[in-house]
């Protein structure tokens, strides 16, 4: 059965392979980008009606009964910023009027659940931008914060690298007070009750600390403010024109660039808007703007995926994957090396056209591709001792390891009156980021629980379990990711499955077991600050679950054998639960249904069931 089931994953997995050796499987985030997209295009005059009739038939398709919008299915009565972007592109589209019934329905909902002054401080300023909200006297963090060197105690590096790819480009349009109205413009003030909250409170000490440490007339600080900023912006372009490759900072960048009195039409913004254009991709017959795109990530995991499944080396959808990774590892320093000044690049991004910000996760996920390779082939050695001289450098002074940064995880930014600066701010160590690491240094370079730095790692892990057994995760849902994580690194590098950690984490995933075998994890947890069930199993949380088990264990068990059960079943018929988030880019705000995630994360845990115990056996 196992055998059967292992054959029609990997079919699915080689069938989907890009001519190019990738997998270029959707990064689908909700509606928020195809929202973002119509108001850009509409705002700059730019009328390609094919893709926004477009983007306005996938929006209206994911409209609730009741007229909101959701993040994720179990939200409960809709989601005010989701909404709020929604009825705001769509009628800025010119396609639809206040006067439609489910228009109607919608601004009835937006009202209820508290009008404009309760969206995301993003949708707030995307909105002030576009002349339908009031900017706020002024921001915690000042545009003059980024001429602080980085050896002062607080600086601009010490910000996320995702933090700084948006936050520059929003303060310099925030500081001139940007906004842009066109003709097409809807009125969007029947959406106010009035309070004009933008929640947030005057950092004065912020302020203060700039005033004193830079030197200057304020004149001359604001220009040589903008003009790094400026700086900072250009030198970060991807060769796609895009910031970094994200949606959001791209859209902030235009915005900025035409605050500082750039024509729509300047070359910057051309290429930009080409970027974000080159985004789009379909799902189920709808067109979908990426956030980014996913697909150094998505190789990656599939190449080691069909390895684990025993798909050889010498089978051409291997060899055309490995080729695509080896192709795009990072030959650039990026900002990661403002931290860490000793290393060469080495690592790799999670988009196919980064060239400058690499992460931890994606070039653990590379380098278990390309293993096998590395010990055959003269160029894919290089590559693998590069990114793991990279790998090694990237190990924080706590001991765990984070996405994008060394050391980049000051508890500061955690005060700032900024909404979701713990996720847009920092990148501090995290279980997930840790245990992955981990289980890449024990499985495939052969160290252990000895070794000085995985000794570090193992450390913070224990530290940082939760009192009821499980581990949190940053960048997926949530508890379940994070205990699949730690357990599979921990069990990885030789700590055993009878030490005190490894048996709490197996007795919390045994205690949230559902009825039918599986398991899944509501978005809502991360708000909850705990567990929160779904009520019902998701095919990926329950090949998690299995594997972290099947790493804990000395023999097969009931409940992996349920588990099993439950994951075949899933696949073989698929519901609503197929599409469920499974990964977060920022809590209460981004959600990610990666599509490739059902078939690769299924096979592994079959792989390495079978590995480790046989054929399986009802």
């Amino acid at each position: 059965m196992v055998a059967d089931e292992r054959s029609a994953l990997i079919d699915v997995l080689k069938r989907s392979q890009s001519a190019d050796g990738s997998w270029r499987f959707p990064f689908e985030t909700g509606i928020s980008t195809d929202a973002y997209m119509i108001i850009l295009l509409r705002t700059l005059g730019i009328h390609d009606e094919p893709l926004i009739q477009a983007l306005v038939e996938r929006i209206e398709s994911r409209q609730e009964a009741n007229g909101a919008w959701k993040l994720f299915a179990d939200e409960g009565d809709g989601n005010v910023t989701a909404t709020v972007e929604a009825y705001y592109a769509l009628l800025y589209s010119g396609y639809r009027k206040k006067t439609d019934s489910h228009m109607q329905k919608a601004k009835m909902r937006i009202l209820e659940m508290g009008g404009l002054e309760r969206v995301h401080l993003f949708t707030k300023v995307m909105l002030a931008l576009t002349g339908q909200y009031p900017w706020p006297r002024r921001f915690p963090l000042p545009l003059a914060f980024f001429l602080l060197p980085p050896s002062f105690p607080l600086n601009m590096y010490d910000l996320s690298v995702y933090g700084r790819a948006n936050i520059v480009p929003l303060l310099v349009a925030a500081e001139r007070r940007y906004s842009r109205r066109t003709a097409k413009s809807p009125d969007l003030s029947d959406l106010v009750v009035p309070r004009n909250d933008w929640r947030l409170p005057e950092s004065r000490s912020l302020w203060s600390y700039i005033k004193r440490s830079l030197i200057g007339l304020p004149n001359q600080l604001h220009h040589a403010a903008e003009q790094r900023a400026v700086r900072y912006m250009f030198d970060h372009i991807e060769p796609d024109g895009t910031l970094y490759s994200y949606f959001s900072s791209t859209f902030l960048l235009i915005f900025a660039l035409l605050a500082l009195g750039y024509p729509a039409d300047d070359l910057h913004i051309v290429r930009a808007v080409r970027g974000l254009r080159s985004l789009r991709t379909e799902i189920d017959g709808h067109t979908h703007m990426q956030y980014t795109t996913a697909s150094v990530w998505n190789t990656a995991l599939a190449s080691y995926a069909l390895q684990e499944a025993g798909v050889p080396l010498t089978d051409r959808t291997i060899e055309k994957a490995n080729r695509y990774l080896l192709s795009r590892q990072h030959i650039r320093y990026g900002d990661w090396s403002v931290h860490n000044p000793h290393s060469l690049p080495g690592g790799w991004g999670f988009s196919d056209v980064n060239t400058m910000n690499p992460d931890v996760d994606d070039t653990t996920a590379a380098l278990r591709a390309i293993r096998r390779t590395a010990a055959k082939e003269t160029a894919f050695r290089h590559a693998w001792d590069r990114a793991n001289q990279w790998l090694f450098s990237m190990q924080n002074d706590d001991g765990g390891f984070a996405a994008f940064e060394k050391n980049v995880g000051k508890r500061f930014w955690r005060y700032l009156p900024i909404e979701g600066a713990e996720f847009l701010l920092m990148d501090p160590s995290t279980a997930d980021l840790t245990g992955r690491t981990l289980e890449y240094f024990g499985t495939f370079v052969g160290l252990t629980k000895d070794h000085p730095a995985v000794a570090r790692a193992v450390d913070w892990l224990l530290d940082h379990q939760e009192a009821d057994g499980s581990w949190y995760g940053r960048w997926g849902i949530y508890y379940v990711y994070g205990t699949w994580a730690a357990v599979t690194g921990l069990s990885a590098v030789g700590v055993p499955a009878d030490h005190p950690a490894m048996q709490k984490a197996v007795h919390w995933l045994l205690s949230i077991q559902n009825a039918d075998g599986g398991w899944g994890e509501s978005c809502k947890s991360d708000g909850a600050k705990t567990y929160v069930t779904l009520g019902a199993s998701t095919p990926v949380h329950t090949a998690w679950a299995l594997d972290a088990l099947i790493a804990a264990a000395e023999r097969p068990t009931a409940e992996m054998k349920a588990g099993f059960r439950t994951l075949f079943r899933l696949l073989h018929h698929p519901n609503w639960t197929a599409s469920y988030p499974v990964g977060q880019g920022m809590a209460g705000a981004f959600y990610i249904h990666y599509h490739g995630y059902r078939y690769i994360f299924p096979l592994l845990a079959l792989a390495h069931y079978e590995q480790k115990f046989g054929p399986f056996v009802d």
